[in-house]
């Protein structure tokens, strides 16, 4: 698979192991010490010296804070290692942008020889393999990526029917002492809310209500459920204005569920994006009302009078990576109707649309469409030299049996049956407690009827779980399927184009310059 090492004494080696974070409840695994025993048996076989293992057992792969993969990072800074290996290219990271960052420019710079046994990856030599590991590393994400939004329909369905999924109730209410997924009134915090629901009414500013709650030391909703602070900073601890207009618009209090109000930016971050409100999850009459409906309505229109209204955004496909060749800044870009009436976007210089009669940069006013047209043809004629079907095929397979073997339902199967069997039991001890006269006909209704719903509902989940299909014909389809998508969808795929490229810059000339990710895109492509 590789070339042999000719000089092994000029190398210390660092062996990096990574469990993913899906199996870090099944403590001391054996992918642990499958990994460590199939790169102690490459070091062996090639004479190699290793300064080091470092293993970060229960880690996400998008996750590059990893606490031992920071310690080889230092290492390699300090160089005392001059050569990582690791089992596949997973292992190193999941990310595919910073996968890249490490491969093709940290590791270089630092003379770091890196090698993926499984992958066929070694830098310290010249290979094929090396000069797919772009679009195998946006390969390794695509099918997780798949999962994660399977994952993510779970949860939307709870919301939709009302369950409370999240982590700590709005403010005035808490969890159920006895019932999952349900929230009830905390007559602790109640008053507060009322309170602040009333100063409202009386005609007080959101800016007025939280300055009379700070004057008077009332806790904020995040002192009073003890959460804890990152950065503390001179405001932490006091009422805002917008955390008091952001109470008064909540229809939590009404009675009705509201969630899905912000959600992660993707599955390789657990930084969360605000949503617009008419992408909430509302489920109306969930839980006991704080306020009644009158109320929150006057105070909403009360609310809704102050606002101001915002400047329009505009969404398009080279968003944070286009900039002007000749100051630097990112381009802006403006709406023009045609001669048609219909909307047009123009890309136009920042610097010179600030600082027009310092004579400050140019125009550089095109049509944005003029520009995408033109970076996609030129992706589309990267992945025509680099990507085939043939050679992704054998990656696609590959991550898509990884994906299928982590996706395992036995466990969950196992726990339902066990709670179905747990409740017959309850059914059995319940009847036979009628019998011998401990419960009287009412109670055993009563209780009867709520084992047997229970039993129903989980002997319902049961039916409905889906058991993978891993017969090779269908992992071969997948795979065909996956490749087929990608190859079609890769020059006009956002991610694609963020992997792939660290920025666009548009001349005075109008000539589109593209700065590579992977400087042997700019060399070949």
């Amino acid at each position: 698979m590789y070339l042999e090492i000719s000089n092994p004494m000029d190398y210390h080696v660092g062996l990096y192991i990574r469990l993913s974070k899906e199996d870090e409840n099944e403590g001391p695994s054996e992918s642990v010490n499958n990994q460590r025993s199939m790169l102690e048996e490459f070091v062996k076989q090639h004479r190699l010296s290793v300064f080091d293992t470092y293993v970060d057992d229960g880690w996400s792969g998008t996750n590059y804070d990893r606490p031992d993969f920071q310690r080889l990072i230092a290492d390699i800074e300090a160089k005392k290692v001059n050569m990582v290996i690791t089992k596949d290219l997973s292992r190193l990271g999941r990310d595919y942008i910073l996968t890249g960052h490490y491969m093709e420019r940290y590791f270089p710079e630092h003379r770091v020889r890196y090698i993926s046994l499984l992958d066929g990856i070694d830098t310290g030599v010249d290979s094929t393999a090396n000069d797919i590991t772009p679009f195998r590393a946006i390969m390794n994400d695509m099918y997780a990526k798949d999962i994660s939004k399977k994952i993510a329909s779970v949860k939307h369905d709870k919301q939709r029917k009302g369950l409370f999924i999240g982590g700590k109730p709005v403010y005035g209410y808490k969890m159920h002492p006895t019932e999952k997924n349900k929230i009830v009134i905390d007559e602790a915090a109640a008053p507060v809310v009322r309170r602040i629901f009333g100063m409202a009414l009386s005609g007080m500013s959101c800016r007025q209500i939280a300055t009379r709650l700070n004057e008077e030391h009332v806790p904020t909703p995040a002192t009073y459920a003890g959460l804890p602070v990152g950065k503390p900073g001179p405001y932490t601890g006091l009422w805002s204005s917008e955390r008091i207009s952001d109470m008064l618009q909540n229809e939590t209090y009404i009675g009705n569920m509201v969630q899905g109000r912000s959600r992660k930016i993707n599955y390789k971050t657990k930084k969360c994006i605000r949503q617009q409100p008419k992408d909430w999850v509302v489920v109306v009459g969930t839980h006991e009302p704080l306020i009644d409906r009158e109320t929150f309505d006057k105070v909403r229109r009360l609310v809704d009078s102050r606002r101001h209204t915002r400047s329009r955004t505009y969404d398009f496909l080279l968003k944070g990576l286009i900039f002007c060749h000749e100051c630097g800044y990112p381009l802006a870009v403006l709406n023009r109707k045609n001669a048609k009436g219909e909307d047009v976007l123009y890309f136009v210089c920042r610097t010179y649309q600030r600082f027009t009669k310092a004579g400050a940069c140019t125009c550089h006013s095109i049509k944005e469409q003029v520009v995408t047209q033109a970076v996609v043809e030129r992706v589309r004629e990267v992945c025509r030299n680099y990507l085939q079907a043939e050679k992704l095929l054998p990656i696609a397979k590959q991550e898509i049996v990884k994906a299928q073997a982590e996706a395992d339902h036995e466990k969950e199967i196992a726990a339902l049956k066990a709670k179905i069997d747990s409740l017959s039991a309850h059914l059995d001890q319940v009847y036979l407690d009628k019998l011998s006269g401990l419960l009287d006909e009412a109670d055993f209704q009563r209780v009867y009827q709520k084992v047997k719903g229970d039993r129903a509902a989980l002997e319902q989940r049961l039916s409905q779980i889906d058991r993978p299909d891993f017969s090779p014909e269908r992992q071969n389809d997948l795979a065909k399927e996956l490749v087929e998508r990608f190859l079609a969808t890769a020059p006009t795929n956002r991610e694609v184009l963020v992997s792939l490229i660290e920025r666009v810059e548009l001349t005075e000339e109008k000539e589109v310059i593209l700065h590579f990710r992977f400087r042997e895109l700019e060399q070949k492509g």
